[in-house]
């Protein structure tokens, strides 16, 4: 397929531009704040749903689903088009949240937030693609930054929106909420959303897709995060049940790599994506990224209601320091990457405080008070919002615009595959601990395989004393391992900034992809009424 040629676009693109931009944000709002909403309603939803050791997966569903459909939305939306395929996204959303806020028992909820996990995973990688398509990379820190504050502040308003329906109505709201939102979602994408669509017939378009590779890494994805899920929970990590799928899942995602570099003719994750340095280290940042901040929106609200004793609303509250936080910061990044022209130094500032923040994060005991559980979490919300939207700059940067969907949609799936590992390791960590730390009285009344933190938190508040506060000062002890895992693991963060490379961002974009409204003339226009030229070759510094 020939190349198309790119085309120099102004950072504002008028009416059409803004109400596109609208469309895609309101769609990767909803997707963030369902992910993390759930989380904290999940031992309400456990109990009424008598879940039991299935209560994992109502988290792991979601995950497997959206993660291993990433590389094949970003195929198809660049075969059919980026329109049909985010409201297909949005449909499947929405029919995964209808299913799950009506589910009697936990394998109806469980095969919903699957349904679910498609959509919502699809629907944040198209939004990445889409605004790439509008706005050329160099201009596109304030857009990138706003994607990053309305995506890490549904992350931060999620926990007690999801506390309080679970505590003061019914957690099936939780995904009955969700039907009205993805009806307006719906409606903005497909009346105003209006970019181009790639010709052909479907049967053609269909002959197109990597079809193989796909059924690699979902099949791969899908073995790797079961083995994740039952790691440390139902059966301990050097288990067969753990080891085998988790062992053979990470050979597929590997030869699925290998395969989209020699057999397909269009692949879904380009080759050249994976042979640049700088673009390696963006991944990278990422991939860690994803370790730690999905560490701090799981496990905090366990802090604050088994060591605090708050409730699953007040825990939600308490986490408004980190929400009200990571937005911003992820703005500043963007902006400051705009700003300068330039991504290392976003990334330094970012993880410097990622990693000061976690440090701080171990200094919390079950006694500490407001002041300093508050400013522990701005420092560490601060780092991990500037990281939200600064890792995607170096991975884009040494590419041509005709691979950004492939770029993007190997992005997603690597976050997405990284805060799966992140949640299972955390879990992990938190419950070994556990059994340590907590009086042997205490832990024999669990089953074995349960989840002692979610079975626990709901017991603490009626404990009598001294147990309580035992209890109590037992998880505070073992969420600082946890956070001490996180201070190395952002550790390795601050060691991918030495691969990276100043790359010139480009000022142009894909005419593939364009908005159907916008004429040759428009393209032209500056505020000086002359034609920029495009950039001929990008300048690379050390």
């Amino acid at each position: 397929m020939p190349e198309a040629a790119p085309i120099v676009r102004p950072p504002l693109g008028g009416v059409a531009f803004w109400l596109s931009y609208v469309a895609v944000s309101v769609s990767v709002f909803l997707s963030a704040l369902d992910l993390t909403a759930v989380a904290t309603a999940l031992p309400t939803i456990t109990a009424d749903l008598n879940g039991g050791d299935d209560f994992v997966w109502v988290g792991s569903a979601y995950a497997l689903s959206s993660t291993a459909i990433l590389p094949l939305s970003g195929s198809l939306a660049d075969i059919f088009g980026r329109r049909p395929i985010m409201l297909l996204c949005i449909v499947f959303f929405a029919a995964g949240s209808a299913i799950a806020g009506a589910a009697q028992n936990m394998n109806m909820l469980i095969a919903a937030r699957t349904i679910q996990g498609i959509g919502g995973g699809g629907i944040i990688n198209l939004t990445e693609i889409i605004v790439s398509d509008l706005v050329p990379l160099a201009d596109r820190g304030l857009y990138q930054g706003i994607l990053g504050l309305l995506w890490s502040f549904a992350s931060g308003i999620g926990p007690p929106i999801g506390g309080s329906l679970a505590e003061k109505a019914s957690w099936r709201w939780l995904f009955y909420l969700n039907l009205p939102v993805t009806g307006i979602a719906f409606g903005l994408v497909l009346f105003f959303l209006k970019v181009k669509t790639p010709e052909g017939s479907m049967v053609e378009k269909l002959k197109r897709v990597d079809w193989s590779g796909n059924f690699i890494v979902i099949a791969g994805t899908t073995l790797a995060i079961t083995g994740l899920t039952f790691a440390g929970v139902r059966f301990p990590w050097g288990s067969a049940q753990v080891l085998a799928p988790l062992i053979i899942g990470m050979v597929l995602v590997g030869a699925f790599i290998v395969y989209e570099a020699k057999v397909p003719k269009e692949p879904s994750i380009p080759w050249e994506i994976l042979t640049n340095r700088t673009t390696l280290s963006g991944y990278a940042a990422t991939l860690i990224h994803g370790f730690v901040s999905i560490s701090i929106l799981y496990y905090l609200p366990v802090y604050f209601q088994a060591c605090l004793g708050a409730s699953p609303i007040r825990s939600g509250v308490d986490m408004l320091a980190t929400a009200l936080v990571i937005a911003p910061f992820a703005l500043v990044a963007g902006l400051m990457v705009q700003i300068q022209g330039k991504y290392r130094p976003a990334n330094y500032v970012g993880w410097g405080l990622t990693m000061v923040g976690f440090g701080l994060l171990t200094l919390l005991r079950a006694d500490t008070s407001i002041g300093k559980w508050v400013g522990y979490q701005i420092v560490a919300a601060a780092g991990v919002g500037m990281i939200y939207a600064a890792t995607i700059f170096p991975v884009l940067s040494p590419l041509s615009v005709e691979r950004t969907a492939g770029a993007l949609a190997f992005y997603a799936f690597v976050r997405s595959f990284a805060q799966t590992w992140g949640i299972t390791i955390s879990s992990t960590i938190l419950q070994n601990e556990l059994k340590k730390k907590l009086p042997a009285e205490f832990i024999n009344q669990f089953q074995a395989g349960a989840d002692i933190a979610y079975a626990a938190i709901p017991l603490i508040h009626n404990m009598e004393e001294p147990l309580r506060t035992e209890v109590r000062v037992a998880f505070a002890l073992s969420m600082r391992t946890v956070w001490q895992t996180m201070i190395g693991i952002s550790g390795a963060g601050i060691i991918t900034l030495f691969f990276l490379k100043e790359i010139a961002m480009k000022s142009t974009t894909d005419e593939k992809f364009a908005l159907d409204a916008q004429t040759k003339s428009d393209e032209e226009k500056t505020v000086g009424g002359t034609v920029t030229p495009p950039r001929e070759k990008d300048a690379t510094t050390a």
